[in-house]
């Protein structure tokens, strides 16, 4: 396996967001809004800050509203522009750097993560590439995830998975690895194992929602059969691939939110509440209020 720089990222944004229902009925779950900005943007600024160029959106012929997001406002640009709002026009003009591209991909059936990454097979090629699920909200004051992970992957000509600690009574709902450490951060993955059961998990280090893989995974998701779920499973497509190249389980630097749930979301939105300066003051007196 040869890796070169990280420059197509695959966004898996398909889900119908049944956990944020019925506000999803309407809203796609990637657009729910951490203060100002949705969800995917805060992925698409870490995928962009690893480097890449060409972001590949798997989504149904249902949701339209992030195609909707990254396009040309020419309306409302020109009414801002007309205004003078020239600060809330760099805002709306932001979304998207111009030397990035977006590439929207129809996944026909909800087949699993494993046959959504399958979909952007013709426009990713054979290359490395990233994949990111925005329910994953990963802050970091320096260098965001997938960078960290992309960095990695390159220096150790290696497929990288971003993992975490979990309670060991909620393996059923992740990916967990068993690896063999090789630095602080990174260790090798000796076997990997879709949302087992807490009594049979292999450890309680879970994969999440960041992976850098090499082209080479989408002959090796098209021989994979359904399993957990009935799903087209990527971890089941990593496992075969353990057998012929390295795959490093990554403990990247930062804090994860898990916004697939509410908990999460709210979790996340006071965290970059208390980051933003112009309310930082006002939301920790809330909290304190709050909590009395």
């Amino acid at each position: 396996m040869s890796n070169g720089p990280l420059r197509k990222v695959v966004f898996p944004v398909a889900g119908l967001g049944t956990r944020f229902l019925p506000a999803t009925k309407v809203v796609a779950k990637e657009m729910l809004p951490v203060l100002d900005r949705p969800l995917i943007q805060y992925a698409v600024d870490e995928a962009v800050d690893a480097g890449a160029d060409t972001l590949i959106f798997v989504t149904n012929r249902y949701k339209h509203a992030i195609a909707d997001y990254f396009d040309k406002a020419y309306e409302l640009e020109s009414k801002l522009a007309q205004s003078g709002k020239d600060e809330l026009l760099a805002l709306v003009q932001g979304t998207l750097p111009r030397h990035v591209r977006c590439v929207f991909v129809t996944q026909p059936e909800a087949l699993g993560l494993g046959h959504a990454v399958l979909c952007a097979k013709p426009v990713v090629g054979d290359e490395p590439f990233g994949v990111v699920l925005a329910d994953d909200l990963i802050w970091n004051a320096g260098a965001g995830a997938l960078r960290q992970m992309a960095e990695v992957a390159q220096r150790e000509n290696a497929g990288v998975l971003a993992v975490e600690e979990v309670p060991r009574e909620q393996t059923n709902k992740y990916g967990i690895v068993d690896a063999e450490p090789v630095s602080e951060r990174a260790a090798r993955v000796r076997l990997v194992v879709e949302k087992p059961k807490p009594e049979v998990a292999p450890s309680n280090l879970a994969i999440v929602g960041r992976y850098v893989l090499p082209g080479r995974i989408f002959s090796l998701l098209e021989n994979t059969k359904p399993g957990a779920g009935g799903e087209i499973q990527l971890t089941d497509a990593i496992g075969e691939l353990l057998k012929e190249s390295p795959v490093l389980a990554y403990r990247f630097e930062g804090e994860r939110f898990d916004c697939g749930n509410k908990l999460g979301l709210v979790q996340a939105t006071l965290h970059m509440a208390l980051k933003d300066p112009q309310i930082a003051g006002h939301t920790a007196e809330l909290v304190r209020k709050l909590a009395k």
